[in-house]
């Protein structure tokens, strides 16, 4: 099966050398400095460095060339990046079925990528992949599971059975808002745990802060429409783990720096990536709030991102918050 792999940061390159193992894959990257290099030195050394390429994978800046005769779309940008591909790929009159891997809800609109994808392609089949994977892993060929989920459960079982293999299984579902949900959220909390982690509060903080997470994770994905048993599996739990307790986590050294006293501008300065925690926060907050969801650990994190109460302020606000019972 012939894939398309749309955009060429660490996770794109990550699942292009993946899949490359088993089938024909063509990995797309805007910038064409960034192609010129990938094709000179056969590695990603802005993204990934460190990861060879093999013969059989393909590097272009064509975007019309990379998704021709592919018969699935793996859409590897950030959030921000999601529309503008697909409004591309509608343009050209691409109808292949796609797969995106960005997690969050899209800045502005506060839309789940699944809804951005049906508004600019309506009737394409599609869904996500999400769960524990950090690139480099992937890359290295450690073993990794995911899950694959869309709202057609034949259509995921079927990409899944098509990706499954070598060091990379998974999983198929049919709770794509779950899915997301889990994918987005997670980002939220790692970012919290950095601040507690940076600030010394020690293991049980640490351990307490992800279980509640997790708790405010499932409140808004069942509000959305997601079942509560998904955020026990990869996409939920699983994600979270990784993302809150990893050393490669991106947003939880966000967390780390801003606990360092660090300002939110220069700690996403000195990462070079992109942390979809951070206006993933800002969305989150404000759905939540709209919809009546209690989400006190995303509300501090939104709080400290616009400056509007101190890392160590805000630590204190959560400790002073009434009682209750576990299962609220």
């Amino acid at each position: 099966m012939k894939i398309a792999v749309l955009a060429a940061g660490a996770w794109g390159t990550a699942l292009a050398l993946a899949f490359a193992a088993r089938h024909p894959v063509t990995l797309w990257a805007r910038e064409a400095e960034l192609v010129e290099d990938m094709r000179a030195r056969r590695e990603n050394l802005r993204f990934l460095p460190g990861f060879p390429f093999p013969d059989t994978l393909e590097i272009t800046g064509d975007l019309r060339a990379a998704v021709q005769e592919a018969k699935l779309l793996l859409l590897a940008t950030p959030i921000a990046g999601l529309r503008p591909t697909v409004k591309a790929l509608a343009a050209q009159g691409v109808r292949v079925p796609l797969l995106w891997v960005c997690k969050g809800f899209e800045a502005g609109s506060g839309k789940l990528p699944h809804q951005v994808v049906q508004e600019e392609m309506p009737g394409v089949p599609c869904g996500v992949l999400s769960g524990p994977s950090f690139a480099q892993e992937v890359a290295g060929g450690q073993p990794t599971a995911i899950t694959l989920a869309a709202n057609d459960a034949d259509f995921a079982r079927a990409m899944a059975q098509e990706l499954h293999g070598g060091h990379l299984r998974i999983y198929a579902s049919d709770d794509l808002v779950g899915a997301e949900v889990g994918g987005a959220v997670k980002n939220i909390l790692a970012i919290a745990t950095g601040v507690c982690d940076g600030l010394q509060l020690g293991l049980n903080a640490r351990a307490a802060l992800v279980t509640r997470g997790l708790a405010e994770i499932a409140r808004l994905g069942v509000a959305l429409g997601a079942r509560k048993e998904t955020f026990m599996g990869l996409a939920g739990v699983g994600d979270l783990i990784l993302t809150c307790t990893g050393d490669l986590s991106r947003n939880r050294r966000v967390g780390l720096g801003l606990a360092a006293g660090k300002s939110l501008e220069q700690v996403l300065a000195d990462l070079g990536h992109v942390a979809e925690g951070v206006p993933t926060a800002l969305e989150v907050d404000r759905l939540a709030a709209r919809l009546g969801v209690d989400m006190p650990i995303t509300a501090a994190v939104a709080a400290v991102l616009q400056g509007r109460v101190a890392v160590r302020d805000v630590v204190e606000q959560l400790l002073a918050r009434d009682p209750r019972d576990e299962s609220c």
